[in-house]
């Protein structure tokens, strides 16, 4: 579907042009408002390999404010002319660099610096980029992503244990932020969007991550009120920096659950950069941890590639690849599972026949172009395209049991099922291919101007998307297939007949463009030592499947007083506006509703975050408060981490809690945090009424009840707010540090995290959609790793295959060290009376991970 944008629709185009000047007029007037007397330092900062170090803080103690390195290592600090200035230069493992300098008013000194790595040391002082901190971005190290134990890993979950971010399975890299679902959340590398499978319905087929830690030089995360330089989605933004190497260098890991290896290094004038990684993942052996028994083939691998040249020192070109492969195999053979209360325990047991084959193929690449026309503006221009080719088929017959099991303590035949409560068998057929690409061309420029700093971007996007659909589902319970259609005698046209249930059939070809762009500036100031920030900007999309313009301003006020207390206050505010994807548009049944709009949300978010001493030790405290009104919402149901959306606007909501997290060093040497949050979110349908009838009696009758009572009254109910499917009150997410003082090489690694129960309901239920609650998810992994050889160590001692190893560790973690039955989803089955029984699908139990990790 191609359509042309209407002359009606330009009508909007004077407002944002004029909304645009006046951001540029209120940005050159608190530029204006700059201080004399200032000169600067600027330089890069390296490892002992020459290779950048991000996220390096730069210091001058006494005085507030600071900068941190970009992904190149390259930092710019405003200070204070003829002024004696006590320079730090600090990053986590690193030794810390200490310097006093004069600067005369004007001047611009260069300042390279390279940092020692060490086994445990931490900076003295803490500071953060003044920009990114006025900003509601985090910044992460991603040196952690390779140290927390998880069954997953990865940069995700680094992210899951940050305040705001629910998460409540183990087998999945996805996750939820500030009450928003999986697919309202932004992720890019090098400034190019990134997109997930379609077809995905369950952790086990999900396989790798696209992010590869191993090649992430910085990560920036924010749960909300982001600036509008990121894209149009309503939760949160994942903002991944790819390594920029200067020396040879790599590493390689295996572990029971995959391996890995990647490459870097660069030519000697250091203009050709290289950094390439592979991955293999084979979740078998946790897989082999579930109730359900069988044969599972699960194979994962990914390939990403990146190459730099450097023509001239201003024009620069980047290619960015990545390949990924995901094939699942499963041919289950029975299940037993354990559920009910104590006053009625029950049992499910079932027997398999047939098996389910999926595969999920991946494309993606970009081209970029950067090019420095001057030392204050910097254009970009990228070029990307990512396609999936994707199959999910299975036919699997199930003949389960339930029974009552004996609960008696006494009873030799304690805990067994002694008497049988129902029979039948079910038959869960698919055939469902989808091919999707998407493809799109980009400008960006960047313009620095003292205290002020200015973004735009355009970018045309075009999408095309081929979906197949066939699957059913058949229910028999004690030889009665459920649902039955049943014939009235002596009616033509009526006779018996069995009616499928989740009958889905469909073809789809929706051919789409899109037209986006952003403006936004950002400025600083001081008024008597107290800092001063303010971020604004809007984006500006179109969509010609929907014919829908839409305009999304967005805003950041921060406030450093000038105190003896390193503290800052922020408040966001913005309208973040989602146009529908395709996941969005198919309804349950498979038909696509191309009139859907745009879904939207509005963030008011205030918060403040402190850095201070405690036991001799930096740490920092943050907090948020925020509150959303969501407006023309697709409701959606979850089934484990499949969303299946009623591709209908019909539902408004709001989401509101508060967020605290705390960092730093619990134990001296080695970063740690703890976050904790709070929050609500609800939501009311449009259509959600369901109708009571009642006898003579008043009594109600219970609908699909078969009796001879005649209905003689009926009563519309509708629910008004109810909970969304990720409504979690408490959530609360621990990475903990230690080691051995005598033997900082020893070293133990702690992923705690905790969420109160998600709702859940029974299909096809409108009077109790979310009314029902899951057990609390918990869960602790715990890892004990020994770095075998370290930097530091001599090399004169090694053997020659050694001696050009950087480190060795190997570890040993347990996951799920408390051995808890999470619940993933339910498992829904009817008797011959058409009751229902839940049956809870469990994650995996405690296991057991050995890794070798090899840096050289």
């Amino acid at each position: 579907m191609f359509s042309r944008i209407s002359a009606s629709s330009t009508a909007l185009w004077p407002t944002i042009i004029l909304l645009f000047l006046l951001i540029q007029l209120a940005c050159v007037g608190a530029a204006s408002a700059q201080l004399s007397g200032k000169a600067e330092i600027y330089g890069k900062i390296t490892d002992e390999q020459q290779q950048p170090l991000a996220l390096v803080n730069i210091a001058i103690v006494g005085m507030p404010g600071g900068a941190v390195t970009g992904a190149d290592g390259t930092f710019v600090l405003k200070v204070d002319a003829n002024t004696e200035l006590n320079i730090v230069i600090s990053s986590v493992g690193y030794s810390t660099i200490k310097l006093k300098i004069v600067l005369k008013e004007g001047e611009k000194r260069e300042l390279n610096r390279r940092l020692i790595q060490t086994a445990v040391e931490l900076p003295d002082f803490v500071v953060e980029d003044r920009q990114v901190r006025s900003s509601s971005l985090s910044p992460i190290n991603p040196r952690l992503a390779t140290q927390i134990p998880s069954t997953s890993g990865g940069i995700e979950a680094l992210i899951k244990t940050m305040p705001g971010v629910s998460s409540n399975t183990e087998l999945s890299s996805q996750y939820s932020v500030r009450g928003g679902n999986y697919d309202e959340n932004l992720v890019y590398v090098n400034d190019v969007e990134i997109y997930k499978p379609f077809l995905v319905r369950s952790g086990q087929q999900e396989g790798l991550s696209f992010l590869n830690p191993d090649l992430v030089s910085s990560i920036l995360f924010s749960a909300g009120g982001f600036d509008a330089r990121y894209g149009d989605k309503m939760s949160s933004v994942l903002d991944i920096r790819y390594k920029r190497p200067t020396t040879f260098g790599g590493s390689v890991s295996a572990s029971l659950l995959g391996a890995s290896l990647h490459l870097e290094g660069s030519t000697k004038d250091r203009r050709f950069m290289y950094l390439v990684g592979a991955r293999q993942k084979n979740s078998q052996y946790v897989l082999k941890g579930l109730e359900t028994e069988g044969d599972y083939i699960p194979s994962f691998t990914d390939f990403q590639g990146m190459l730099h040249y450097e023509v001239n020192p201003r024009l620069e070109f980047s290619v960015f690849g990545n390949y990924a492969l995901n094939n699942y195999k499963l041919e289950p053979t029975v299940r037993n599972t354990s559920f009910g209360t104590i006053n009625e325990a029950l049992q499910l047991t079932v027997y398999f026949d047939g098996h389910e084959v999926d595969r999920f193929e991946n494309y993606m690449g970009a081209f970029t172009t950067s090019y420095k026309a001057s030392e204050q503006l910097m254009l970009k221009f990228i070029v990307s395209a990512f396609q999936t080719i994707e199959s999910e088929t299975f036919d699997i017959m199930g003949q389960y049991w339930i029974g009552e099991l004996e609960t008696d303590l006494g009873s030799q035949a304690f805990g067994q099922a002694l008497h049988l409560r129902d029979v039948g068998s079910y038959l869960n057929h698919a055939r469902n291919y989808l091919d999707a690409t998407v493809k799109s061309v980009e400008q960006r420029g960047t313009l620095v101007k003292e205290n002020a700093t200015t973004l735009w971007g355009i970018k045309y996007q075009r999408e095309v998307i081929h979906d197949r659909m066939s699957e059913w589902n058949l229910n028999d319970s004690a030889g009665f297939t459920l649902p039955y259609h049943a014939g009235v005698p002596g009616e033509p046209g009526n006779q018996s007949e069995v009616m499928l249930q989740d009958v889905v059939r469909s073809k789809t070809l929706l051919e789409s463009n899109r037209l986006s762009g952003f403006l936004q500036q950002h400025f600083t100031f001081t008024r008597e030592k107290s800092q001063y920030g303010l971020t604004v900007g809007a984006r500006v999309s179109y969509w010609d499947v929907n014919r829908q313009w839409l305009v999304s301003p967005r805003g950041t006020i921060s406030f450093k007083p000038a105190s003896n207390r390193d503290i800052l206050y922020r408040v966001s505010a913005g309208r973040y506006v989602q146009p529908p994807f395709y996941r969005e548009m198919r309804a349950p049944d498979g038909q696509v509703n191309t009139n859907l709009k745009a879904q939207t949300s509005t963030h008011l978010v205030a918060g403040t975050d402190l850095n201070f001493m405690a036991w001799g030790r930096p740490f920092k405290f943050t907090a948020e408060a925020y509150y959303k009104f969501l407006r023309n919402l697709v409701p959606y149901d979850v089934d484990n981490v499949r969303l299946r959306y009623y591709a209908k606007n019909m539902a408004s909501g709001y989401a509101t809690g508060l967020d605290f997290k705390v960092n730093g060093e619990f134990v001296k040497g080695v970063e740690s945090w703890a976050s904790l949050s709070l929050m609500r979110t609800a939501e009311n349908l449009d259509e959600d009424s369901y109708t009571d009838y009642f006898n003579a009696s008043g009594e109600r009758i219970i609908a699909g009840f078969t009796s001879d009572a005649v209905i003689v009254d009926s009563l519309t109910v509708y629910r008004g707010f109810m909970p969304r499917p990720t409504d979690q009150l408490i959530t609360f997410g621990l990475f903990f540090q230690d080691y051995l003082p005598r033997s900082p090489t020893y070293k133990m690694h702690l992923n705690l995290l905790f969420g109160t129960g998600m709702p859940y309901s029974p299909p096809g239920d409108a009077r109790a959609r979310n009314a029902q609650r899951m057990p609390p998810f918990r869960r602790v992994d715990i890892g004990f790793s020994k770095q075998i050889i370290g930097n530091s160590d001599k090399t004169a001692s090694r053997s020659a295959l050694l001696k050009h190893v950087r480190n060795i560790w190997i570890s040993a973690e347990v996951l799920n060290l408390l051995q808890v039955k999470n619940t993933i989803s339910y498992m829904w089955i009817k008797d011959v009376n058409n009751r229902q029984y839940g049956v809870p699908n469990y994650l995996t139990p405690r296991q057991l991970n050995i890794k070798l990790s090899i840096e050289f």
